[in-house]
């Protein structure tokens, strides 16, 4: 009589106990594999984000198994507690509130730990936010870059932002309902409002919206923020732009020696835009962001 496969894996795992990492669904409930619902049965504990969150997933697939919460503020002696239960042979599962743990998400210092004291840590793949916006989306998908949330304000947000723009990968990013306006404006006005993107709104979910277009037009239809969860998806300049030399140039390096050497925002863009394969209109936005971001009193045009 053969032995079913996951006796077997049982079988082999570590004398030390097993860390699963199990996806969930980001929206429809059906949306998990029946291997990662076997497992959220015989685990000890299933580790959630939040636990009432997780608690609506278990019952609804009459799962029975107890529910213990680890997210980003549980305490390094939580953290350290866990990893004594998983050397000791504990089977625990880890959860996130949808989707993959650790996208986005807390658990890497758990898996880290885990992991450095030998523990068998098993990854059971799912649903993910940013594979399913990517393949929805309808944009260039032979590379992609996850961002994950922008930050909020100030040097970094522009930086962020303008790496993205001149990324030759098309980049998925997460946003919050509130701020999906401010940041469709800044894309639009950094990467240019042509640049071609989807705002992809609670994705498997019975009001599921997938708004593609320029990010111009976009920025104008989000102009009041979104409902729900938000994935966004901007696409990238494309394999050509990785052949050219540009990166030999510092595109911010130049824009800023131009404007400390006194020159305007425009003379400024025609520079970055003769040393580099950045068109004129692109140009120009990217070194009036850049001007604003470091406070630069303009000079007159």
């Amino acid at each position: 009589m053969s032995t079913p496969a996951h006796e077997e894996a049982r079988e082999g795992a570590s004398a030390t106990g097993t860390l699963y990492v199990v996806a969930t669904p980001i929206g429809n409930l059906e949306d998990i594999t029946l291997r990662a619902l076997r497992v959220l049965r015989e685990v000890d504990a299933v580790l959630a984000e939040d636990t009432r969150h997780t608690r609506r997933l278990c019952e609804r697939h009459g799962i029975g198994t107890p529910l213990r919460a680890f997210h980003a503020h549980s305490s390094p002696q939580t953290l350290a507690r866990i990893v004594a239960e998983l050397v000791g042979g504990a089977r625990l599962a880890l959860v996130s509130d949808a989707g993959t743990p650790l996208v986005s998400d807390p658990g890497a210092a758990l898996v880290a730990e885990a992991a450095a004291q030998g523990v068998r840590v098993e990854a059971l793949p799912g649903a993910s936010a940013p594979l399913t916006a990517l393949a929805v989306a309808g944009l260039r998908a032979d590379g992609f870059r996850f961002v994950g949330f922008l930050p909020r304000s100030g040097g970094r947000r522009t930086r962020a932002l303008e790496r993205l723009a001149r990324d030759p990968l098309t980049s998925v990013l997460f946003e919050a309902p509130g701020r999906v306006g401010d940041t469709l404006r800044d894309l639009a006005r950094i990467a240019g409002e042509t640049r071609r993107a989807a705002v992809c709104r609670e994705l498997t979910k019975a009001f599921e919206e997938i708004a593609r277009g320029p990010l111009g037009a976009l920025a104008t239809r989000f102009a009041e923020g979104a409902r729900g969860e938000v994935t966004i998806v901007v696409e990238g300049l494309g394999s050509d732009a990785s052949d050219t030399d540009d990166d030999a140039v510092d595109p911010d390096a130049l824009v800023r020696e131009a404007l400390a050497a006194g020159a305007s925002v425009r003379d400024a863009a025609r520079r970055l835009a003769e040393a580099t394969r950045i068109g004129k209109r692109e140009a120009y936005q990217r070194t009036l962001a850049l001007a604003t971001a470091l406070k630069h009193e303009l000079p007159r045009d």
